[in-house]
């Protein structure tokens, strides 16, 4: 199984930025592609961004885009997410997911999320 681990979260105000990372064991992450979650406490899960897994494929909600950032450095298993001019209801606990390409991210590797808070 492949094993995703997510960091860089915190507290931070409005506006300000942070760089969530995913860093996975799989040695061939280039098989994968990487999408990024958000849960809020009491909602649903909901898609921000994700990256094919050459790179050249960038899908952003439209609730980021123009904000956000999703890159990958394959050869060092990583999947970043650069958040910038963060807003308080982008306060949530940030998730990464792994599938292979033509499958369904349900059906793929999660990590265990790390958590956004944006303060107004």
């Amino acid at each position: 199984q492949v094993q995703l681990v997510e960091s860089g979260g915190g507290l931070v105000q409005a506006g300000q930025s942070l760089r969530l990372s995913c860093v996975a064991s799989e040695h061939n992450l280039d098989n994968y592609d990487v999408a990024w979650f958000r849960q809020a406490p009491g909602k649903e899960r909901l898609f921000v961004a994700s990256i094919s897994q050459e790179g050249k494929i960038l899908t952003y909600a439209d609730s980021v885009k123009g904000r956000f950032t999703v890159s990958r450095d394959n050869s060092n298993n990583t999947v970043d997410l650069q958040m910038n001019s963060l807003k308080p209801e982008d306060t949530a606990v940030y998730v990464c997911a792994a599938r292979r390409p033509g499958r369904r991210y349900a059906n793929g590797y999660w990590g265990q999320g790390t958590q956004v808070i944006v303060s107004s």
